[in-house]
C-alpha cells in the first residue's frame, strides 16, 4: 500500500494532540538554547583573548623610597630589558598616570602625599612569554637593580580566564540538556500522535503500510514542526544576542568586548536548528518504529 506523501501526512497528523504545540515548544527551547550558545562562544572567544594579551606581558616595579635613586633604577632596568632578546618592547609607565590611579584612595594630595610610590616598566615579552623567558627577563632586572620586582600578569589574571573557561563549559552542557530535552519532547509529541490515531493507523497496517511508511508520517510533521519553531526561536535569541553585543561594546573595555561573536559564531548560532530538526527526525523515527513494531 502506497501512503499518499504531504496530504495523508497532513490528514493523519492534524489532530494529534502534542504535535500541534510542537512549534511553540521548538520555538522555546531554541530560543534559550541558542542563547547559552551564545554566552559560550562568547566567553571562550574572551577567555582566548584572556590568554593572548597576557601570555607575554610582565610589569616591573623599582621599589625605592628615594624617588631621585628609584628614577636612576628604573633607568638603568629599563636600559637592560631593552638590551635583552627575550623582551619585545619595554616601556616606563608615566608617574603621572600612577598617581592618577592613586587618586581614589590619597585623593587630590596623592602627589604631595610623600608616599614611596614605585616606578613601574610594561613589558611585552616576544614567542608567547614562556615561563624560561620570564625568568630569564626576571634575571636581567634584578641584575640591573635588586629593588626590581617582576609581577607577570597572567598569575593575577588567571582567575578571570578560569572564570570564562567555567562559564563557557556551562554554556556547553546546557545546550547538550537542550537537546536531550529536545528528544524528550519529540518521544513524547510522537506518542501522543501514534495514541490519537491509533484505529486508523491499526487500519492502514492491516491494508499493506509498513512501519517505515507510517513513521514518515508523523517524522515529517515533527520536523516540519521542529524547523519552524527552530527558526523562529533562533531569530529572536540571535536578535537578542546582537543587541546585548552591542550594549558590551559601548562600555569601552577590552575584556568585556571580547565577549563579541565572530563571524563563525553567527554561522555556527544558524546551523542550530538544522541540527536540532536532525534530531527531531531521528526521534521522532526511532520512536514510532519502534512503537509500531511492538503493538501493531
Amino acid at each position: 500500500m502506497r501512503i499518499g506523501g504531504r496530504a495523508a501526512a497532513g490528514r493523519v497528523l492534524d489532530e494529534a494532540p502534542g504535535l500541534r504545540a510542537m512549534t511553540a515548544v521548538m520555538a522555546i527551547m531554541m530560543f534559550l538554547t541558542v542563547l547559552a550558545a551564545a554566552l559560550g562562544l562568547g566567553t571562550a572567544a574572551a577567555g582566548a583573548l584572556i590568554d593572548r594579551q597576557l601570555a607575554g606581558r610582565l610589569t616591573v616595579q623599582v621599589v625605592e623610597g628615594d624617588r631621585a635613586r628609584a628614577d636612576a633604577a628604573a633607568a638603568r632596568v629599563l636600559a637592560a630589558l631593552r638590551r635583552s632578546r627575550d623582551v619585545v618592547r619595554a616601556t616606563p609607565v608615566p608617574r603621572a598616570e600612577l598617581e592618577q590611579l592613586l587618586r581614589p584612595w590619597l585623593g587630590s594630595d596623592a602627589a604631595d602625599a610623600g608616599l614611596p610610590v614605585p616606578a613601574m616598566i610594561d613589558v611585552d615579552l616576544a614567542r608567547g612569554g614562556s615561563d624560561a623567558a620570564v625568568a630569564r627577563v626576571a634575571a636581567v632586572a634584578t641584575a640591573a637593580s635588586p629593588a626590581a620586582r617582576v609581577d607577570r600578569h597572567a598569575r593575577w589574571m588567571s582567575p578571570v580566564g578560569g572564570l570564562m573557561r567555567s562559564l563557557s563549559w556551562l554554556a556547553a552542557g546546557i545546550v547538550l540538556l537542550m537537546a536531550a530535552a529536545t528528544a524528550a519532547v519529540v518521544v513524547l509529541a510522537a506518542r501522543a500522535g501514534l495514541e490519537a490515531h491509533r484505529g486508523t493507523i491499526g487500519v492502514m497496517h492491516m491494508l499493506g503500510a509498513t512501519d517505515v511508511q507510517l513513521a514518515r508520517l508523523f517524522q515529517r510533521r515533527i520536523t516540519a514542526d521542529a524547523l519552524i519553531g527552530g527558526l523562529a526561536g533562533t531569530v529572536a535569541a540571535m536578535a537578542v544576542a546582537a543587541a546585548v553585543g552591542r550594549q558590551l561594546l559601548t562600555l569601552g573595555s577590552e575584556l568585556v568586548g571580547g565577549v563579541a561573536l565572530a563571524p563563525a559564531d553567527w554561522i555556527a548560532l544558524a546551523l542550530l536548528p538544522l541540527g536540532f530538526a536532525l534530531l527531531a527526525t531521528l526521534a521522532a523515527r526511532w520512536t514510532v518504529t519502534r512503537a509500531l513494531g511492538r503493538t501493531l
